[in-house]
């Protein structure tokens, strides 16, 4: 245990009825993090959020955010925290410019530090033309920018993005993620809950994968790579009719670890690229060979199959 955690949980827990849909989770989220947290529809990961941020009771264990119990100081903590939700709920009444104002009267803050704050903010997020337009005549992107940077107007000690970057375009996210290890680089800690595999591998210093409320296991993305997949991955796709026992051989050859997706096969080996020859000679298949990454990691740890 490391002295400058701003999360620490232990044995958290939360059950509906007989369900624990939470079941006794470990962690702890450090000053300057950005801590990701993966798993499919249902894993817990939105009930954990909640409890974090006040708004789900907990059933059973300990939960402290900035060394202060979140069953009795939620409101105060709240003070320290910015949320970027899944979906944007600016005002459509107001202005760019105003919707941060409002907000920030929320959080008690004096109109000449918000004249001060808005023009930073808005130039951060690269919206200081758009400051008199109305959300309505903004596009996803510039809503979302809005949006993150809203969740800043109080100058947050931890920030909550869930979902951040859902429906948009590459251009958005990048700038997106641009300004979450700007934030990290400031001593920001960042709490960051995505279904893009390729996010988290980008911008979590460290993060957990959940299933059916339970940890499977903790790490930086690289070390959980290491730790769970082969090195490389050569995904081969049958454009019509091919030998299974062809496959099964060339894989055993290989040593290459082997699964079935439809009509692709996934080799995973420390030396995928000694089949590609093979591979080539074979004109109705097509095939990808790449290093193995956080979603191969994912998909073997939760399953492939799909969820509700």
């Amino acid at each position: 245990m490391r002295g400058d955690a701003v999360i620490s949980a232990r044995g958290l827990t939360k059950r509906y009825g007989a369900d624990s849909v939470v079941d006794r989770v470990d962690f702890e989220i450090h000053r300057g993090q950005c801590f990701g947290f993966l798993g499919p529809n249902g894993a817990g990961k939105t009930t954990t959020l909640r409890m974090i941020l006040g708004h789900c009771p907990i059933t059973e264990g300990t939960l402290t955010v900035f060394g202060q119990s979140v069953a009795s100081q939620a409101k105060s903590i709240r003070q320290r925290v910015g949320v970027v939700a899944q979906t944007d709920n600016l005002d459509p009444d107001f202005t760019v410019a105003e919707n941060l104002a409002v907000y920030g009267t929320f959080f008690g803050i004096e109109p000449a530090q918000l004249e001060k704050r808005i023009p930073e903010l808005l130039d951060f997020a690269d919206l200081r033309a758009k400051a008199n337009v109305k959300p309505d005549a903004l596009s996803g992107g510039m809503k979302r920018r809005l949006a993150f940077v809203r969740a800043l107007i109080n100058d947050p000690e931890l920030i909550v993005l869930d979902e951040p970057t859902t429906g948009l375009d590459p251009q958005v996210r990048h700038l997106l993620w641009g300004r979450v290890r700007e934030l990290t680089r400031r001593g920001k800690t960042i709490l960051l809950t995505t279904h893009y595999l390729e996010e988290a591998e980008r911008l979590c210093d460290e993060l957990i994968i959940m299933d059916h409320g339970r940890i499977l296991d903790r790490g930086s993305p690289r070390a959980l790579t290491r730790r769970h997949v082969e090195a490389e991955v050569l995904e081969i796709t049958d454009c019509g009719g091919l030998d299974e026992s062809w496959v099964a051989q060339l894989s055993a050859q290989a040593g290459c670890r082997l699964e079935r997706v439809g009509d692709t096969r996934y080799c995973y080996s420390n030396d995928a690229r000694s089949m590609i020859p093979q591979v080539e000679s074979h004109r109705q298949l097509t095939y990808l060979h790449r290093p193995s990454n956080l979603e191969d990691v994912f998909l073997r740890l939760t399953g492939r199959e799909l969820r509700n």
